[in-house]
């Protein structure tokens, strides 16, 4: 089989090392891919962009790929998935309809409602005065969501009512652009985030390892939120109990809703879970993997990823099962100075060469140029490692990426070692 890997970052360098060691694929095409994907074995670039939805069209068939996976948000909600399947080709992901689940956070709190799946208290605002009286109603801490997508930045998180209508104000006046015209406003949660992550096919599905990630720029949980700065798993704070729990109140209620709605859900799907005291409850849901949690799942998956992206594209995951490393997985992401605001690339990266049996360096936004690994984007690389136990695998990230070089990299130093690991 020819695969057909859609996207450019650390997610997509992880998706197309796993897939080039199945026995299936021949060939593994990453577009556009970054500087990582085109050094795999098995692995070829194609500089076409990720939402260049008849260039990815044309590739498909004149490569003659069979079955396409797609990476990042913008395209699946952009209708890639219809596109393919109107097009006689395999595109493994959720309809355009399915995908606002993730496009619009004010679809998806109306779903999470209509279904009776456990979610924080919220309202949707087009307009500021209406959203300054919500707010004086409901003191205390909220989260201000952007509705549409912003690259996983549009949330602020707001301790108080001020912090919350400056954020509101912001976003309603162009800082997300039309992503943040509409916004969602909800109760602050209290407790441990994790990340659970399944690959539906319509009616079953199959659970990938719990995680956790760090989405705040600095140590300590503070500074802005970004696109994550690391992740690991399994996530510290969820145990088999709680797991069936999640399946139980959240996954398969959520996986029922989208049929009932008259969406047969393929591909992967991301519940970003809140444990509170009063047990778990959804911020928000990604219908792609996540990243930076990718990298430690996959690192840690030793069952064959083609062979459960072509079952889930076509009907029969009941037919497989996941074998996981038992090992725990840690990445830690390095990123380019300035991030996550503008950012300054071009910047060469040494130290990339070597080698260490347990220990990935996933790349994201990275390119090659002038005989040299270069900067190109915000997230530049995911250190990733496994171990004997969590401390092992930090150990081992670090350690690798201490060997790494770019001027003014950013990087936290406390990823895995959050100091409430433990559930209400």
């Amino acid at each position: 089989m020819k695969i057909l890997i859609v996207g450019s970052g650390g997610r997509e360098h992880a998706l197309a090392w796993k897939a080039a060691q199945s026995p299936l694929a021949s060939e593994v095409l990453v577009a556009p891919g970054n500087a990582g994907t085109g050094r795999e074995p098995k692995v070829r670039n194609v500089a076409v962009e990720a939402t260049d939805i008849p260039g990815l069209i044309d590739l498909a068939y004149r490569e003659g790929v069979d079955l396409t996976i797609v990476g990042p948000e913008a395209p699946l909600v952009a209708g890639i998935v219809d596109r393919f399947t109107e097009a006689g080709l395999t595109c493994l992901g959720p309809t355009a309809a399915a995908a606002r689940l993730e496009g619009s956070k004010s679809f998806a709190k109306d779903f999470l409602a209509r279904h009776g799946i456990p979610t924080a208290r919220h309202e949707t605002f087009t307009d500021l005065a209406a959203a300054a009286r919500y707010l004086e109603a409901h003191p205390g801490a909220h989260v201000v969501k952007a509705d549409g997508l912003a690259s996983g930045k549009g949330v602020v998180v707001a301790d108080d009512q001020a912090a919350a209508l400056d954020a509101a104000a912001a976003m309603l006046n162009g800082a997300f652009g039309e992503a943040g015209r509409r916004i969602v406003i909800e109760e602050r949660l209290v407790g441990v985030e994790a990340s659970f992550i399944v690959l539906a096919d319509g009616l079953d599905y199959v659970a990938f390892p719990t995680s956790e990630d760090h989405k705040r720029l600095a140590d300590g949980d503070r500074g802005p939120n970004t696109g994550g700065m690391g992740a690991f798993s399994p996530a510290s704070a969820v145990d088999a109990a709680l797991e069936a729990v999640i399946r139980r109140q959240i996954i398969e209620p959520t996986l029922r809703g989208l049929q009932d709605d008259g969406h047969r859900y393929r591909g992967f799907l991301y519940a970003g879970l809140m444990l509170t005291a009063d047990g778990p409850k959804v911020l928000e849901f990604n219908c792609r993997f996540g990243d930076p949690e990718t990298q430690p799942i996959m690192m840690r998956l030793r069952s064959d990823l083609v062979a459960l992206a072509a079952a889930a594209a076509h009907g029969t995951l009941s037919s497989q099962t996941l074998e996981i490393d038992p090992r725990p997985g840690l990445c830690v992401v390095l990123a380019a100075p300035g991030y996550p605001g503008a950012v300054r690339t071009g910047d060469p990266i040494t130290g990339l060469d070597a080698a260490d049996p347990e220990t990935k360096v996933f790349h994201a936004g990275t390119r090659e140029a002038d005989g040299a690994v270069r900067s190109c984007g915000g997230r530049v690389l995911g250190v990733t490692s496994l171990g004997a136990t969590l401390e092992e695998a930090r150990e081992r990230a670090y350690r690798r990426l201490e060997a790494i070089a770019l001027d003014g990299g950013l990087y936290r130093r406390d990823i895995g070692r959050r100091p409430y690991g433990s559930r209400p």
